[in-house]
């Protein structure tokens, strides 16, 4: 384990790895996402995460509700009231017969009816960060990171301490009750060894879910940032891709249409284990002062 904070230029060199391909990474554009949840029956099956009760909360069409041991990957379905919104063309593939071009605004983030409600989605994942504290506490080696730069958890090794769980600025790995082990996302950890893509990205049908090469991905979010703005999108705004951020930047990132905490993400997520080597500084400096004091009491004493 290296630096636990900060920006790292190779976090796969900094896990051990000398030689090793580039990092990989997400980059989910929300823009384009039409909540068809693909990604995750693709997550689940390929992956062969057990199902998760399918329950309707009663206050959103969202089945699966948050990122948990038996989901993985999570759509997230969010409905704003704003009467003052005005529809913008996001650039979303059409729905109808080709060649057929939709009006403007029928789209993700259009207005509908007298009370304009705008519907936001976006496919939630772990985002393998850079300084992932999940990996920092786990005692057993359950969780490493591999040759691409991802964080993934083997279950043959986890002892299910938990751990892991609090230790998440994201609240993303999560003990399987019936199971007694933590769980998530591996970013399909087996096809990229294959050099295959993983099976969310591959099952999305607007190429909102885009993998690849994670200095790409970034090179690409900003090219998409600019032309939202351009177009007079003013709320997009990226996620997750700062390598100056308190977890140094995610494997997994995303463009969003509103502050983070609409979708359920934190506004500014710390490294949980940022602190640990000042904690166990001073936790050393007050044990060895506990034992001059014992040793001057002893000697004392005897005089």
């Amino acid at each position: 384990m290296g630096r636990l904070s900060g920006p790292l230029d190779d976090v796969t060199g900094d896990a051990g790895y000398a030689e090793h391909p580039p990092r990989m990474g997400f980059f989910t554009d929300t823009s384009v996402c039409i909540g068809c949840k693909a990604c995750e029956v693709a997550c689940k099956e390929w992956n062969s995460v057990p199902d998760d009760g399918y329950l309707l909360t009663g206050m959103s069409y969202d089945n699966t509700q948050e990122l948990g041991a038996s989901t993985w990957r999570h759509v997230a379905f969010v409905e704003k009231s704003s009467p003052s919104s005005v529809s913008v063309d996001l650039g979303m593939p059409g729905a109808g017969p080709p060649g057929v071009t939709l009006p403007s605004g029928e789209d993700q983030a259009a207005a509908s009816g007298d009370n304009a409600i705008t519907w936001l989605m976006s496919s939630d994942v772990c985002k393998h960060c850079t300084h992932a504290a999940c990996l920092d506490v786990c005692p057993t080696g359950s969780l490493f990171r591999t040759e691409f730069g991802t964080v993934v958890v083997q279950p043959d090794i986890c002892n299910g301490c938990g751990y892991c769980v609090p230790a998440c600025p994201y609240g993303v790995i999560d003990i399987r009750e019936e199971d007694g082990r933590a769980f998530k996302c591996t970013l399909c950890y087996d096809r990229l060894k294959e050099g295959q893509t993983p099976a969310c990205a591959q099952a999305c049908p607007t190429e909102s879910i885009q993998f690849g090469e994670l200095d790409e991905l970034r090179e690409r979010a900003d090219l998409r940032l600019a032309t939202l703005h351009e177009q007079g999108v003013d709320v997009a705004r990226l996620y997750g891709h700062d390598p100056e951020d308190g977890v140094g930047g995610d494997g997994a990132f995303f463009l969003l249409l509103d502050e983070p905490e609409v979708y359920g993400l934190p506004p500014d997520p710390v490294v949980t284990t940022r602190d640990l080597v000042s904690i166990w500084k001073h936790v050393g400096a007050a044990a060895a002062a506990l034992t001059g004091l014992g040793v001057a009491s002893f000697l004392g004493r005897r005089r």
